[in-house]
């Protein structure tokens, strides 16, 4: 029996049975997957997270070469809740696209459990369960209704529809709603349908398009607390994510991709011990100079200091509050006004920066 909790629960559907994890030691797996576009695809539209192959002027008859994925490659063991983190436009939702079907790579493989995704489309969409950025939800029905006919789609009996519908309306707190047509639904509500709908089959691999985008501190929660019992099941969880403290709470594997690209890959706690120094001081002065960087690299625990712009530096080191009188110390020796420190303690955050030189947040 699938149990969400102790007043709902669902039964495992014939699709669990049929994952051949002999065929395969990996639920998601993909390799060299690129991704071209000749015009920027939908959910990049205003944004800066791409970037072009041509470069410079293009006559009109040139078409501007977008690279959204450039050579990722990815191995996501069963069982795994593992995160895509990255800025908008990183390319996130294009991988999700391709390993979902909805997107065709211009090369690369990917492989949902022993299913190449593109040469065994309908195999591969037995096995996954998908929530897009933005709810897609059929308007004209109610929350009862589109879980109903989800579930008949993927070939369940009646008596299995009513009885996983039921615990996942209670489940993500939808009863009292659960006649209602879903137009009325606020945004939260329908992103907890969304997922509900998803999981209606019992998916062996959930993919999460930036599922708590837009959602209140308390259907967050929620919506963490049921990521992890699904997980709990032994099901796999392949969610995106521009959220640090998503990433960091849910995530048992991580990897960190900019511009189509995965630029570092592990635990959690593995990417963060792995800034050098571990704390990163961002430094504010009315200027600063060669000589004054210089220094403050001499100092007893700093492993890097990166000038950012003409009055501002970035240190890191491997301790913090203790360094500040020095750096103070160093700046007045030379006639630098310090006006701000900000200190940050080992974060994805501070990684991403460190690989980038941006923001997450950017």
């Amino acid at each position: 029996m699938y149990t969400f909790d102790s007043e709902s629960s669902l039964a495992i559907g014939a699709w669990g049975a049929s994952w051949e994890l002999s065929h395969m030691d990996l639920a998601i797996r993909t390799r060299d997957l690129r991704k071209i576009y000749n015009s920027p695809p939908p959910a990049a539209a205003g944004r800066t997270g791409f970037f072009t192959q041509s470069g410079g002027k293009k006559s009109r008859d040139q078409k501007q070469q977008i690279t959204a994925l450039d050579g990722i490659n990815l191995d996501v063991a069963p069982g795994q809740i593992f995160g895509l983190l990255g800025p908008n436009g990183a390319g996130k939702s294009t991988t999700v696209g391709i390993l979902t079907t909805r997107v065709r790579p211009t090369s690369g493989t990917a492989w949902i459990g022993p299913h190449d995704v593109w040469r065994e489309q309908i195999a591969a969409k037995l096995q996954i369960g998908v929530v897009a950025q933005r709810p897609n939800l059929d308007f004209s029905l109610t929350a009862r209704e589109i879980l109903l006919f989800h579930g008949a789609y993927f070939g369940l009996s009646s008596h299995e529809r009513a009885e996983r519908a039921n615990a996942l309306l209670r489940r993500f707190k939808l009863t009292d709603r659960a006649d209602q047509l879903v137009r009325g639904f606020s945004g939260g509500m329908m992103q907890r349908m969304s997922i509900a709908r998803a999981m209606m089959h019992d998916p062996q691999v959930l993919f999460l398009d930036e599922p708590s985008v837009g959602l209140d501190p308390q259907t967050r929660l929620l919506l963490w607390e049921i990521i992890r019992e699904y997980n709990q099941k032994g099901r796999t969880i392949l969610l995106t994510t521009h959220n640090m403290e998503e990433a960091d709470t849910l995530c048992q594997q991580l990897a960190i991709i900019d511009h189509g690209r995965i630029i570092a890959q592990g635990m959690p706690a593995e990417l963060k011990a792995s800034i050098p120094g571990g704390y990163l001081l961002r430094l504010r002065f009315g200027h600063h100079s060669a000589p004054l960087l210089e220094r403050l690299a001499t100092l007893a625990g700093v492993t890097e200091v990166r000038p950012d712009g003409d009055s501002a530096a970035d240190l890191y080191a491997s301790r913090g509050g203790s360094l500040i009188a020095e750096i103070a110390n160093a700046a007045a020796a030379l006639s630098v006004d310090l006006s701000d420190v900000h200190i940050s303690e080992p974060s994805l955050e501070n990684l991403f920066l460190h690989h980038t030189g941006r923001s997450l947040r950017e």
